[in-house]
Order: C-alpha cells, then sequence, then structure tokens
C-alpha cells in the first residue's frame, strides 16, 4: 500500500508534440516492472495515423502477486467468449474502475489502460487551486503499477466540451434539463474515445459501469448483444447506458456488473488497491469541484427574475435566472417557511413558480411524450409489450405502457408514455430509460409539456408573470411559516 502511494506521489510528465490537425491525442505511460531491473519510462504522442503500429506491451500471465484465486468467484462479467482477449479499459483513478481492471487481468486478457481527460477549456482553470485531473491521475497510475499494466492518457477536452457541454449549455438556456452523464456514455467513452482507438486492434472496451451485457456467441455474431440491470440494483447504471447504439454495446465489457457495490469495496481491501479508500465521485460529472451554479452563471450569466408562490401568486423574493432552477428543485431557493420546491417555470418571462405543495397527489402526472427514441436492439417494442421505466437515476421503476407515432412534423417517432403511478417530478430534457424484464431495451428524452396537467399556477400568478414593469411590485410578501393542516387554495385552478 505504501509502496503503491509513493509511486503515485511521483511527479508525473506529459510528453506530447505539436499535431494541430488531429483531436483527440494519446500520450502514453509505459507500464513499468514491478521487480529489478529498472528501465527508463517513455511516452509517446500518437495520433490516429500511428496508432495501428503503436507497440503496446501484453501482460504474458495474470499474477497478481501472491494468487488470485479469490477473484474466480467474480469473474463470470470478465469473460464474454472463454478465451484470452485485448481488452481497453478506462481507468479514472476511482475503485469502481480500478477493480474493474484487476478483474479482467486476473481473467487472464491483455489490458491496456486509459485515463480520458475530458475536463472542460482552458478558461475554467481559475476555478481550481490545482490541476483537476492530477489526484486521479496518480491513483490511476499506482494501480497500474501494482500489476504492470500499460497506462495511457487520451486528450478528448474539445470533443467534450463540443458534444457534452456545449449541448448542456444551450439545453438550460431553454429551460430544460439535460443529462450529460447519459451524452457522456455515448458521445465521448464510447464514443470518440471508441474512435481514437479503432486502429488499436481491441477486442473490447471496459469501464467500471454497473451493468450487465450479453455477447452472442461467436458462430452468432449477428445477433445483437442485451444490456441487463446489474446485481446491484442501487448502484445499477443501465439509466446512464440506455442510449448506445448496437455497435457501440458489441464493444463493451463491464466486469462489475456480476458483483455488489460491498463486495467491490472489500475486493478493493483484499487486493490493497491505492485507492480503496477513496469515496466514490459525486454531481454532474464534468464540473469537479466547480459548484453548478458557478459554471451556469459563467458560460450563461444572471438575469434578476422573480419568485412567484404558485397557489396565491404573491412575490416571494427574486432569483438570477430561470436556468439555475429545474422543476423539483429544493435547494438555492433562499425562502423561509420552507421546504419550498420549483413546480414551474416561465422561460418566456424568467419567472420560477414555487410552492409548499409539491409532494400533493393532485400535482403529479403519468402522462408524457418522450422524442430522440433509441432501441438498443433496433426494433422497438410492440403495443403488446408489458414494459417498465427509469424517469431518473435510481432503483426505482415504474410499470408503463408506450405508444409510438411519429411527430407531429414527421421527422422522428415519439413515445406516449402512461405509469402506472404518478410523478411529480417529470423535467423536459431528461431521459426515460425503458425495460422488459430484467433486461435494459432504449431510451428517450422527456419532451416539454404537452397536456395542460402541468402544475396549477392560479390566474393572479399568471397575471403577474405578464409583467412588463415587474418593479412595481414593490418588496416582497412576508412569508408566514404554513401550518401543517393548510389546505391548497382552491380557487386557484387554472393549468399554466
Amino acid at each position: 500500500m505504501r509502496r503503491a502511494m509513493a509511486a503515485a506521489l511521483s511527479p508525473l510528465r506529459l510528453l506530447s508534440l505539436p499535431n494541430p490537425n488531429f483531436k483527440p491525442s494519446l500520450s502514453i505511460f509505459p507500464r513499468r516492472p514491478l521487480s529489478k531491473p529498472s528501465i527508463k519510462t517513455r511516452a509517446l504522442h500518437l495520433s490516429t495515423s500511428d496508432c495501428s503500429s503503436a507497440s503496446l506491451t501484453t501482460l504474458s500471465s495474470s499474477d497478481d502477486g501472491g494468487g488470485s484465486g479469490f477473484m474466480e468467484p467474480y469473474l463470470s462479467c470478465s469473460v464474454p467468449l472463454g478465451r484470452r482477449l485485448r481488452v481497453a479499459v478506462l481507468l479514472s483513478g476511482g475503485v469502481d474502475s480500478s477493480v474493474a481492471l484487476r478483474l479482467l487481468h486476473a481473467a487472464g486478457h491483455s489490458c491496456t489502460a486509459f485515463y480520458l481527460k475530458i475536463w472542460f477549456q482552458e478558461d475554467f482553470e481559475n476555478f481550481w487551486s490545482e490541476c483537476p485531473w492530477d489526484e486521479d491521475l496518480k491513483y490511476a497510475r499506482a494501480v497500474c503499477e501494482q500489476v504492470n499494466v500499460p497506462l495511457e492518457v487520451v486528450h478528448l477536452t474539445d470533443e467534450y466540451w463540443n458534444n457534452v457541454v456545449s449541448h448542456v449549455i444551450s439545453e438550460y438556456r431553454v429551460g430544460r434539463t439535460p443529462n450529460p452523464d447519459v451524452l457522456c456514455n455515448t458521445r465521448i467513452k464510447f464514443g470518440a474515445f471508441m474512435d481514437a482507438i479503432s486502429k488499436m486492434e481491441f477486442d473490447y472496451v471496459a469501464s467500471g459501469h454497473y451493468a450487465r451485457i450479453v455477447h452472442s456467441s461467436e458462430n452468432q455474431k449477428d445477433d445483437p448483444s442485451i444490456l441487463e440491470l446489474s446485481k446491484d440494483m442501487v448502484k445499477d447504471q443501465t439509466y446512464f447506458l440506455s442510449h448506445l447504439s448496437q455497435f457501440q454495446l458489441k464493444r463493451l465489457l463491464f466486469p462489475l456488473g456480476c458483483m455488489s457495490k460491498g463486495e467491490v469495496r472489500k475486493l478493493a481491501t483484499q487486493l490493497d488497491l491505492p485507492n480503496q479508500d477513496r469515496k466514490d465521485s459525486q454531481g454532474i460529472c464534468f464540473l469537479g469541484k466547480v459548484k453548478f451554479s458557478e459554471f451556469v452563471a459563467k458560460h450563461i450569466g444572471e438575469m434578476e427574475g422573480i419568485l412567484l408562490e404558485a397557489e396565491t401568486g404573491d412575490f416571494l423574493g427574486k432569483h438570477r435566472g430561470f436556468w439555475f432552477y429545474t422543476i423539483g428543485q429544493r435547494q438555492g431557493l433562499r425562502l423561509p417557511g420552507g421546504p419550498w420546491y420549483v413546480v414551474e417555470k416561465d422561460v418566456q418571462n424568467n419567472v420560477v413558480f414555487v410552492s409548499r405543495n409539491y409532494f400533493s397527489m393532485d400535482k403529479r402526472r403519468r402522462t408524457f411524450r418522450v422524442g430522440s427514441l433509441k432501441w438498443l436492439s433496433g426494433i422497438p417494442p410492440g403495443r403488446e409489450d408489458h414494459l417498465c421505466c427509469k424517469v431518473r437515476h435510481g432503483p426505482g421503476f415504474y410499470d408503463c405502457s408506450i405508444t409510438i407515432e411519429p411527430s407531429e412534423d414527421g421527422s422522428e417517432d415519439v413515445a406516449t408514455v402512461n405509469l402506472s403511478e404518478d410523478d411529480q417530478g417529470l423535467a423536459a430534457g431528461q431521459f426515460t430509460a425503458f425495460y422488459r424484464d430484467n433486461t435494459c431495451i432504449g431510451s428517450g428524452v422527456i419532451l416539454d409539456s404537452w397536456d395542460k396537467r402541468g402544475f396549477p399556477v392560479c390566474d393572479k400568478a399568471l397575471e403577474i408573470a405578464n409583467m412588463e414593469d415587474k418593479s412595481k411590485l414593490g418588496k416582497p410578501v412576508t412569508i408566514k411559516v404554513k401550518p401543517d393542516n393548510e389546505g391548497l387554495n382552491e380557487k386557484c385552478l387554472q393549468i399554466i
């Protein structure tokens, strides 16, 4: 453990040669032998033109330093074809991807680890007191050195900005709530990265996601690969993987799909991984230590608007811009007598409607529409199919039925989804993932409200929202603590 951390804390040096005609780039950290004699570390800069001829040292054995028999019960998701494979392993420096690497190594595969440098542009460097990926990379290198696996760094900053961050900014500008983690998986980790290594002849790309993939046998290669729920239903990440293509799915391995989070942590301890006690990452994938409000303020700006109580129209205070808020949000409102929740947004007038009755039964919805549909097998489900769905990441499912019809302009199919129960937190821009039993069959993006069944906003609130000169409102009202038995304002029934 101490030796591994000492190695991790040694200075890292990225060598790169200018090549303006190619993005992304790769900087290789070849493995260091664990025993003498020592050899010098070398670093290369690859482009797509020389990836195919780059020499990648393969592992001659799966020796994990003292035997790895205790890992055998967990290897079932690491041997899809029953033979030795060349696997590109995405390594973040966290515990999950590190255990995934060790499982694949123990299974006898030839592994090369890749760290994706996907933080955003240089104008955000002032948000960090130190390099944001430095600690991750130190841990990743220490994990690789334990078993003599080569580590490469892939620079995808520009691709990440253009395909994920820019989309997130544009969606927030129009009042929708995108999911950057889904976009990162489809467009970067299993999109741009796969393109970058396409000439390096890997059999599979692996990561530390909690999901299972069932691949067809080698003599039935035309059959689709199947995405299934992981063993750990709480940590299951099929929701974030639900918008992949079949082409992407066929090239993936998820070694942790057969394990629970507790088993992963236990194995990390048994393997004496240098990051075994490291906490899981939280929050939006590309922000790191940057606060969401700081990110939004920098790239969208601020525009003062008003907070109105949905049921009464009372002027409660001011906000910095509707794009800082999403439906169901509770934090950041800074209103007394709560909890208060964001229940609707008037994007045109920059008004945010809030309520303390967010969980009232008559405020929930069970019908909504989903666009940008993608079915993992390429075939949409039939009306007779019994389906379940997730409208957000987590262990909760709804039974549902869907009807697929062309959109009004005929450009794409749109699914009308009917849930078995009401949900009060449906947010336009988020994904809905669909399941048949334990198989994820695809997903789509929740569209803007269309059925006039949003949260009830009273006439007074709507009238104030449309006022051109809101300075006439004067000072916000004094908010009184709401009694537990206070009912809803029955006179405010108009639907926004």
